[in-house]
């Protein structure tokens, strides 16, 4: 009688996998499989009456306990062809999830390619088969530009040390060509070598591709330059994604999703405008990319350097000198590049006290006759608000009835050219009503103002200037509304560049890393919006934000020395002697920094102590705050550890409380000890969903935490 052949029992593996958000199952889920798979494998796996993608994380052999197989799910398909994401991504991924408190499948799968996610394997396995096209042709490399001595001193200095570097460089300075130099001098050393290379917004990835592909496609081929970022489809995402894992990529180019990208062979990481809060993650993991970054690159041994001309307050503390007694000093190399390329002068910074101006005065008189003389002289001017739309509001004159959005408690946006409505938080939009629908009055007024209208009203004031050879003023309009179609905001840009444009109005869109060339004026027509915020955070934001803008005139010192243009940033404002314009009229950031830095160092703000938000939506504020208020007690009555170096400060309403007839209320943690807070907040996690559980927050709809968060 023979003896029927041993079946071998099936392997049990830890897999990472996106659950439901709050469902609880926060881990790693077990599946079984027949034959051993290496940690990082990408496979399908049944979840609930889906399949989904997962990550293998584990084997049995390095769990701590093996569960009975007999009540496991089997793997349902291994996407062959596509080498184990490595060990330094999944510690990458590991540390976002355990820093900002969220889900380990949540963050891995989020970090991956949608049309990744719902491949099969089989058909991945034919995108695999495809061959890559053809490198194109190259032209030949463009030469290389002598150096100035302050960037001689940079790059040399980026390549003998390890870093972090912070790169403090006026703007015009020169900071791309560091970057370019320092990522050629990485790649020539090992040929496996990658970059990674981050801003924060997807308008300026076009002409940095190009700076980077016109550098290196000729050395490493057209394929070795490629973008990751949330414009692109989901083919070219999966595209570049696969390009960068699979090595053929040396430069991945992108936002701050790119963190995350697979670059087995990382070498050298770049932020660009490191300061800019649009790395910062809003929705599900609130992350900061830029943070990561220097995470990833001390993990991985790789190279960090990090730019701006107004680095954040928290980069700038921790690039202080080293200093004995000061454990947090010299975490960062500070390197300094204060001269602009061709001895160009920065703008002198003009400021109109608009106290002195007639009541309703857009544009003062001395304002629109430097702008007159720059369109009679062929030069170019900015002009920057940064609010989009018509007007913030319409308003009744005999009523006060006022266009508040019906879904928000915030106002819906006029905007003139469609005749809408528009609530900027949830999209609702409306026709603008012929009368009042309080009183029905005719008298319906727009109250503020916002690009569209600065747009129009440059329009009148300037209709009799003419150009040089004849001809009208033509006047360009760049913020979300202008570029919603594709390739609208490249077009527009080109058209600036190319000197079709006389006056630039744009929102914060166009303050930020452009080139261009014949802007010799910039204008700020009202900035005092943020001078007295209840954010910590909006002086430090205004003050980057207009030297940012101010950055972007007299860029060509040729192009200044042979018109002999004055190079000027305006500033109109209702407090002209404010300590943000009085540092932004010298330019003297390093002052600004350390007034900003002794006020937080006295109220115990960040750098100088840390913070994480809890917030809850609800279906009522009571719900919503009633949720926060219960974790809190919970907490303390829990002595969970690190509670004695955390204060829990009560609940209150977000600024805008009310989105899409959601109730939001948030709830201020903080402690001035990184770790303390950490240990707290690791030990709270599983009280918010023991306490969210309670029938009596039956109303509650999501609550999640923001560690570090930039708008409070």
């Amino acid at each position: 009688m023979s003896v029927p052949p041993a079946v071998s029992d099936p392997l049990v593996l830890s897999v990472a996998v996106q659950t439901p958000a709050h469902s609880g199952l926060d881990g790693l889920l077990s599946y079984t499989h027949a034959s051993p798979l290496p940690p990082g494998t990408l496979v399908r796996v049944p979840l609930g009456r889906r399949e989904v993608l997962g990550v293998v994380w584990d084997t049995a052999e390095a769990a701590d306990t093996a569960p009975d197989t007999t009540a496991l799910r089997p793997v349902a398909g291994v996407l062959e062809g596509l080498a184990p994401l490595d060990e330094g991504w999944r510690r990458l991924v590991g540390f976002a999830a355990r820093y900002y408190q969220r889900a380990l499948g949540e963050v891995a799968l989020a970090a991956l390619p949608p049309q990744l996610r719902d491949l099969r394997p089989e058909q991945l396995a034919r995108r695999l088969r495809r061959k890559a096209a053809a490198d194109a042709q190259a032209d030949a490399a463009p030469p290389l530009v002598a150096l100035t001595a302050e960037q001689e001193a940079v790059r040399a200095r980026v390549a003998a040390g390890a870093g972090p570097f912070l790169l403090f460089g006026t703007t015009g300075s020169g900071k791309t060509e560091v970057y370019l130099r320092a990522v050629q001098a990485v790649l020539e050393a090992d040929p496996s070598a990658q970059a990674l290379v981050m801003v924060p917004e997807i308008n300026l990835t076009p002409q940095l591709e190009a700076r980077f592909t016109a550098r290196f496609a000729p050395q490493f081929g057209a394929q070795a330059v490629v973008s990751l970022h949330s414009g692109m489809t989901p083919a070219q995402r999966l595209k570049s994604w696969l390009a960068a894992h699979q090595g053929t990529a040396r430069i991945v180019l992108g936002t701050r999703m790119a963190v995350f990208a697979s670059l087995p062979a990382l070498r050298i990481l770049v932020v660009d405008e490191e300061h800019d809060p649009s790395y910062k993650q809003q929705e599900g993991a609130r992350y900061s990319a830029r943070d990561l970054a220097v995470w990833r690159g001390r993990d991985q041994g790789a190279k960090v350097l990090l730019g701006s001309a107004t680095p954040s307050l928290e980069s700038w503390h921790a690039s202080r000198p080293a200093a004995e007694g000061d454990p947090g000093s010299g975490r960062y190399e500070r390197l300094h590049m204060p001269s602009r390329i061709g001895a160009g002068a920065l703008p002198r910074v003009r400021r109109v006290d608009m106290n002195q101006q007639p009541r309703g005065t857009v544009f003062s008189a001395p304002l629109l006759a430097a702008i007159t003389e720059r369109v009679q002289r062929g030069e170019q001017s900015m002009v920057l608000l940064n609010r989009r739309g018509y007007a913030p509001v319409l308003y009744c004159v005999d009523c006060g009835w006022k266009s508040d959005c019906p879904h928000c408690s915030a106002h819906q946006v006029f905007h003139k050219t469609d005749r809408s409505l528009r609530c900027h938080h949830c999209g609702t939009a409306s026709r603008v009503p012929r009368a009042c629908p309080g009183c029905g009055s005719p008298d319906i007024v727009p109250l503020g103002r916002g690009t569209e209208q600065l747009e129009e009203q440059l329009a009148q004031l300037l209709a009799g200037v003419q150009r040089p050879g004849g001809g009208p003023v033509r006047i360009a309009r760049i913020d979300a509304d202008t570029t919603r179609a594709q390739g609208a905001l490249e077009q527009q840009l080109a058209q600036v560049h190319a000197g079709e444009v006389d006056v630039l109005v744009g929102t914060q869109m166009i303050a930020k890393g452009h080139d261009f060339r014949r802007i010799t004026l910039v204008a700020a027509v009202q900035p005092d919006g943020a001078l007295f915020s209840s954010d910590f955070r909006a002086p430090e934001r205004l003050f980057a934000l207009l030297m940012q803008a101010a950055g972007r005139a007299g860029r060509d010192a040729d192009y200044v020395a042979r018109e002999g243009a004055a190079v000027e940033m305006w500033v109109q404002s209702l407090h002209p002697k404010h300590a943000v314009f009085e540092a932004l009229r010298t330019h003297d950031y390093e002052a600004f920094a350390a007034q900003q830095l002794a006020e937080r160092a006295d109220a115990a703000l960040p750098p100088f102590s840390y913070q994480a938000l809890v917030r809850a939506d609800a279906r009522t504020q009571a719900v919503a705050q009633g949720f926060l208020a219960a974790a809190s007690a919970a907490a303390q009555a829990a002595t969970l550890p690190g509670v004695e170096h955390v204060t829990l400060y009560p609940p209150v309403p977000l600024t805008v409380q009310r989105v899409a007839n959601v109730e939001r209320a948030q709830m201020l943690v903080e402690s001035p000890h990184r770790a303390a807070l950490q240990r707290f907040l690791a030990a709270w996690h599983p009280v918010l969903h023991t306490t969210r559980a309670d029938p009596a927050h039956r109303g509650l709809i999501r609550w999640l935490v923001d560690v570090d968060p930039l708008v409070i």
